[in-house]
């Protein structure tokens, strides 16, 4: 009960700074999943629930979607999501906590120092964003900050990045569930996360207005910061 009560939390919190700020569900829940359910179970869940979001965040803003910076990102995304999967089936747990960990750790950190790297640009930008959010996706559960970071050099806007990132969102989860299976959860815990996704997104939407995004998102990814630290921590604990 206690782990199932932890679980519906995580992913409470996830849910919610995602309808908060537009990012950060997987920033959030991964570190914690991968430590409460194990590598493989936690980035598979992970996967399956920002799919979900994604796919109805994606219901209202779906004509904002550019095709032709999706397409060599998505594709990109397709070509090395097996490998990320390879590789959470192949590598001792420590190991993986501590690749996980650190994949979390760096992401952060790049996206909140702004990074400007000048390769990250035009179809080659989107090409290495694409396979580096691919693998990171299947791999770790977090496959968002190399798109972010290919939208900061691009120059596109919030308005223009969020129904994007949704977009790559969907089809990046969607792939890393083909390559990785569903996760293994009862039919009580699988209630259990739905009830909290739920729940989650509304507290979220209902703070969106209340909370400035600037504060929202440094929240965000302070607590993906200590999420991934801390993973990083028990992996190098358990080698």
């Amino acid at each position: 009960m206690t782990a199932d009560v932890l679980l519906a939390g995580i992913v409470l919190l996830g849910s919610c700074v995602q309808w908060l700020t537009g990012m950060g569900f997987a920033l959030v829940a991964v570190p914690a999943l991968i430590l409460l359910l194990g590598p493989a179970q936690g980035v598979v869940l992970a996967n399956c629930a920002s799919g979900a979001i994604y796919v109805v965040g994606l219901a209202g803003g779906r004509r904002q979607v550019r095709p032709g910076a999706m397409v060599p990102l998505c594709a990109a995304a397709a070509c090395t999501v097996p490998a990320g999967a390879w590789m959470t089936r192949e590598l001792p747990e420590p190991v993986l906590l501590l690749v996980m960990g650190g994949l979390v750790t760096v992401a952060v950190l790049l996206v909140m120092r702004g990074v400007r790297v000048p390769a990250l640009r035009g179809t080659k930008g989107a090409v290495m964003a694409g396979a580096a959010g691919g693998f990171m996706n299947s791999a770790a559960g977090v496959g968002g900050p190399p798109v972010s970071l290919y939208a900061l050099n691009a120059g596109w806007t919030v308005r223009e990045f969020v129904p994007n990132a949704m977009f790559y969102g969907v089809v990046v989860n969607a792939f890393s569930v083909a390559a990785n299976g569903l996760p293994e959860l009862s039919g009580a815990r699988w209630g259990w996360v739905v009830a909290a996704m739920t729940v989650g997104g509304l507290i979220g939407r209902g703070l969106a207005s209340r909370i400035p995004e600037k504060r929202a998102r440094l929240l965000v990814l302070l607590l993906a910061l200590t999420g991934g630290i801390t993973a990083v921590g028990k992996g190098l604990w358990g080698l």
